[in-house]
């Protein structure tokens, strides 16, 4: 697949801080949990399968416990996909047996550390809180399946109480543990240092889970990376509770493109996958969507397309093209545009235009699109014709 290895002068110049990254995805759990969305059955399948081809290393499937259709679906992605799968369990024993009974891999279970959830919405005390994580542990060991273990609420725990929390359930055989921003409060230094605080008290594998609801979901799990974290738990379209989380196709071509660390995910069907995701959860993707949104490899501004039409390292980003996410270039035309992107539309379109010709068909468009009007192929051939601009003669191109 197309992939960049030529790096640039500046911030780019180092690109060792990462070795590995694994990608858990929680789209369909956690992005689920996205107000007003909900998957079916068969859009579970079809999400995950696609995950799955492309090589997503953790799909976490549900929460299998909440409901028999849920447990369903679980049950037949994880029987249906070469990824490991993941069932969400509270530290309650009936949780932690449905998603063994649902044939997952590996069991992920969760309660909250910070006072404030464990007074107001557990209404469980620090003691309870580690002896049922504990024993939801113990209970995942002895049924022989790989544990996850999440302090929920981590980045607003006292940090010796979570301490406390890490080494008990690491003592018990945990796997992973997992550190998630739940409310989206990290920022990346903070968050790195945070990770780092728990790598030293635990020989268990680090994922981290952030949040979004100050833009820095991406960022912080990308430190979380830097610190020693193995493995980050994301969302297509950054879909998830209140703001989401950080977003599958952010991540994995930060890693890709930033780091220079191969994912072993096929990155070129990332935008089919952000549509996909679209069309399921009705949650459309912002046009200036990093990596995925419609915006994000096109160009309106003359200096940039043009600049971008002799060398689209020029103002792109260079490490990553739109060919790597199966995405495609877009010169858009309006109010900001310039000669260059006119005559390559005009040609486009079959019209041989004079240099004259170009510079007032150019003046004709940036009129339509001071009005907010947009510039079709339709918009461009009646400017055209209005100048006098010729085609190519028909016999001609066939040639």
């Amino acid at each position: 697949m197309p992939r960049r290895i030529e790096f640039f002068e500046g911030t780019l110049t180092n690109t060792d801080e990462i070795e590995s990254v694994r990608i858990f995805d929680t789209t369909l759990r956690d992005g689920e949990q996205s107000p007003r969305t909900s998957f079916d059955y068969n859009d579970k399948r079809a999400i995950a399968e696609l995950l799955d081809e492309m090589g997503t290393h953790v799909i976490e499937a549900g929460f299998p416990v909440n409901s028999d259709p849920e447990f369903e679906a679980v049950s037949d992605i994880a029987a249906a996909t070469d990824a490991t799968t993941c069932g969400l369990a509270r530290v309650v024993e009936k949780d932690v047996q449905a998603a063994i009974d649902a044939g997952v891999d590996m069991v992920h279970i969760f309660v909250s550390t910070s006072d404030v959830q464990l007074q107001d919405s557990m209404h469980a005390s620090r003691e309870e809180a580690v002896n049922r994580a504990v024993k939801s542990v113990e209970q995942v060991r002895d049924a022989g399946l790989e544990v996850m273990f999440s302090p929920m609420d981590a980045t607003r725990t006292n940090e010796s109480f979570l301490v406390e929390v890490v080494e008990a359930v690491s003592e018990a055989g945990v796997d992973w543990i997992n550190i998630p921003d739940t409310c989206g409060v990290a920022t990346p230094t903070r968050f790195a240092k945070l990770i780092r605080l728990v790598g030293e008290h635990t020989d268990a594998r680090i994922d981290v889970h952030t949040h979004d609801d100050f833009g820095l979901a991406t960022a912080n799990a990308m430190s979380g990376f830097e610190a020693g974290a193995h493995q980050a738990q994301v969302s297509v379209n950054g879909i998830g509770e209140r703001a989401g989380n950080a977003a599958f196709e952010e991540v994995v071509m930060s890693a890709e493109s930033l780091y220079n660390v191969d994912t072993g995910i096929d990155t070129t069907r990332i935008t089919e996958l952000a549509k996909l995701v679209e069309e399921k959860s009705t949650i459309p993707i912002p046009v200036n969507k990093a990596v995925v949104g419609d915006n994000a490899f096109a160009h309106e501004s003359g200096i940039h397309a043009a600049g971008v039409m002799e060398n689209t390292d020029t103002f792109e980003p260079g490490v990553m093209t739109p060919e790597m996410v199966g995405a495609s270039r877009e010169f858009v035309l309006g109010k900001h545009t310039g000669t260059h992107s006119v005559r390559k539309r005009l040609e486009e379109l079959n019209y041989e235009p004079s240099d004259s010709e170009v510079r007032a068909v150019t003046k004709l468009v940036k009129e339509f699109g001071a009005e907010k009007e947009q510039v079709t192929d339709s918009v461009i051939a009646r400017f055209a014709e209005e100048v006098g601009v010729s085609e190519i003669d028909s016999e001609e191109v066939r040639v």
